[in-house]
């Protein structure tokens, strides 16, 4: 069973395909981009490492602007695999950034996000998945691939859970930083 404990030390951000054409037909798009948004903000306070993919993106396009706005790099991963882990780019990432746990984002829920949750999972990893910050293009995909993912051991959570866990207190510089962002 994974640990319901985030350390800032030992995890990091993945961001899977927010893409123009698949964003432009997500069922709650503002709200996803929302969460994503308040967690890349705590990525870049903690400087955790942060990965972004982009699925085939000739075809699907960039990582949307807002999302890219906030990125301390642009530097996706380009796939044609669903399963971020099949990728050789992603795990030499994953590897480099000394990861234990994961905060896994992005769409879609039942295919790129719970393939790579069921892959990270496989491998030991802890895998945090906030259900504002992940999105399908219906409800019911978006709920299965949350359903699926607490199956296989992932924490379903919230970004602003995830971001109070990593604070851990009031009164620091990165609280105060960050508060800006979830109010």
């Amino acid at each position: 069973m994974s640990s319901f404990r985030l350390d800032r030390r030992r995890t990091s951000l993945v961001v899977i395909d927010v893409q123009d054409k698949l964003m432009g037909v997500m069922g709650r798009r503002e709200r996803m981009t929302d969460g994503l948004l308040k967690l890349c903000h705590l990525a870049n306070t903690f400087d955790l490492p942060l990965i972004l993919t982009e699925q085939y993106p000739k075809w699907l396009g960039p990582t949307v602007p807002e999302i890219k706005a906030v990125l301390p790099t642009y530097a996706p991963i380009e796939k044609l695999d669903f399963d971020c882990c099949a990728v050789a780019a992603f795990n030499q990432a994953l590897d480099a950034a000394g990861t234990k746990d994961v905060i896994l984002t992005g769409v879609e829920t039942h295919v790129c996000v719970l393939q790579t949750c069921r892959s990270l999972r496989d491998k030991g990893f802890g895998v945090h998945v906030p259900q504002d910050a992940v999105d399908s293009r219906t409800e019911e995909n978006w709920r299965v691939g949350l359903d699926l993912m607490k199956d296989l051991g992932a924490v379903i959570t919230s970004a602003e859970t995830v971001i109070f866990q990593m604070l851990e207190r009031a009164g620091t510089p990165e609280f105060k930083a960050m508060m800006k962002v979830v109010k």
